[in-house]
């Protein structure tokens, strides 16, 4: 094997020139497409709607009006009681389901998973059908005694709609809670019951800390889903019960006044993202 001669220089060879590495794209611009669709299919209606409610006097005539007043007024306190009484509902059957082990616990809590996915009007039709002028319960009542008519007509009223929201709107208060309870540890609860405590005091001092953040993002969101419900109110066919999604349907359509009707429509939007805000506020105190 040859040996380098004493003082020879060496040279070095050239090195490979590195690889470049791909040009990559700025991040923003693959931001573009999705608001471009943003833009499109909601921006700009909603855009057009702002700017429609914009027209001379249109604020100051709705705003004074006794209708809208009162449709304010309807949205409001339905949505709140509605609320309420998911909450209540829902956190008892969640406790039931989640604590009490009985045959076929796991499909019902399947269940509630495909009842968010039904309609509202679904809901409100099976309750029609039972408590209708002409439903089930009516028809036994006039069959065992004899009256012309039955007793049941509160569907066409202010708690008809209540009762009609409460039922569908409880399992999206369930969700979140069921999801919580499945990461309690059990071993909480087990501490709690050997040192004597009952169990409304487990509830109230174990489960019902640890269930806070999902009751106040399942109430929020059922808050902001009765403050613009439609379909419920409109199947019941209350006729004395008007809220601000209805009374948008009455300008536009009834009345043709769509001025008035974008102007009801921008301070049902306003309500809205208002209480979203608050949830987001809450729910971050919270640690939800």
């Amino acid at each position: 094997m040859a040996s380098a001669s004493p003082g020879a220089v060496t040279v070095a060879a050239p090195a490979a020139p590195e690889a470049r590495a791909p040009r990559s794209l700025p991040t923003w611009v693959w931001a573009l497409p999705p608001v471009a669709v943003l833009a499109l299919v909601f921006l700009y209606p909603l855009a057009l709607v702002v700017q429609e409610s914009l027209a001379p006097g249109a604020y100051a005539g709705v705003l004074a009006s006794e209708s809208f007043r009162d449709a304010l007024v309807t949205t409001v306190w339905l949505a709140v009681a509605s609320t309420a009484g998911c909450l209540v509902l829902g956190f008892a059957l969640a406790l039931v389901i989640a604590f009490v082990p009985f045959p076929g616990g796991r499909a019902v809590a399947k269940f509630i998973d495909v009842f968010l996915s039904f309609p509202s009007f679904l809901v409100t039709l099976a309750l029609l059908f039972l408590y209708g002028t002409v439903g089930m319960a009516n028809g036994v009542w006039t069959d065992v005694t004899g009256d012309a008519t039955g007793p049941f007509r509160f569907l066409t009223t202010p708690w008809g709609v209540l009762l009609a929201e409460i039922t569908y709107f409880t399992p999206f208060v369930m969700r979140p809670l069921l999801a919580a309870f499945s990461q309690l540890e059990t071993a909480q609860l087990e501490v709690a019951s050997s040192l004597g405590a009952r169990p409304i005091r487990i509830i109230r001092q174990v489960i019902l800390p640890e269930a806070l953040p999902a009751l106040a993002a399942g109430g929020s969101l059922v808050l902001v889903m009765c403050l613009n419900e439609f379909g419920i109110v409109l199947f019941t066919g209350a006729k004395g019960v008007t809220t601000l999604p209805m009374l948008v349907y009455s300008k536009a359509i009834l009345e043709s006044d769509y001025a008035a009707a974008c102007v009801v429509a921008v301070v049902n939007i306003a309500l809205s993202v208002g209480l979203y805000v608050l949830y987001r506020g809450v729910s971050r105190r919270a640690g939800a």
